[in-house]
């Protein structure tokens, strides 16, 4: 658990990574809104949703308890969102292979589908962005997308 006391401060901050940190996060939010708007027109669900599938794809089943550590929201809140997703046909619930008191929250064909469509319609964008960009440009994003991606992960 993070604490206030443990937050960055200005004076723990060095200008040169505050002004860093200050257009890191103004271009990732740009992108992230702009990415969130190439979604595809036909597709209802909310953000959220799309995350919770996304996790889904990646992982596998999933307790409630792990998929609401891996959004970092509450169980009620997950419960809620998966009550949603399975009511739309996106997740199924089975129980759990070893354990008779758990269930998983499973990927179904339609959740997989929905999953798919959406990162490649997004993926098709970006692309064309790409494009746009010099070889130089491109290998710069090369090298900072993990870089990015370690960011993210970060607690």
């Amino acid at each position: 658990m993070t604490y206030a006391h443990d937050m960055p401060t200005v004076e723990k901050v060095s200008r040169t990574d505050a002004g860093l940190a200050s257009e890191l996060r103004l271009s990732v939010m740009r992108l992230r809104r702009r990415l969130a708007h190439e979604r595809h027109p036909d597709n209802e669900l909310s953000l959220n949703q799309m995350a919770v599938l996304g996790v889904l794809y990646r992982n596998g089943d999933l307790a409630l308890g792990e998929l609401a550590a891996h959004e970092h929201v509450q169980p009620p809140s997950m419960t809620r969102t998966v009550n949603c997703l399975e009511e739309g046909g996106y997740v199924a619930r089975r129980p759990h292979d070893t354990d008779g008191r758990q269930v998983l929250v499973t990927l179904t064909g339609s959740g997989r589908a929905t999953v798919l469509a959406d990162r490649a319609r997004r993926d098709a964008w970006l692309a064309l962005r790409l494009r746009d960009l010099t070889p130089e440009e491109r290998a710069v994003l090369r090298q900072a997308a993990p870089v990015l991606e370690r960011l993210a992960r970060t607690e």
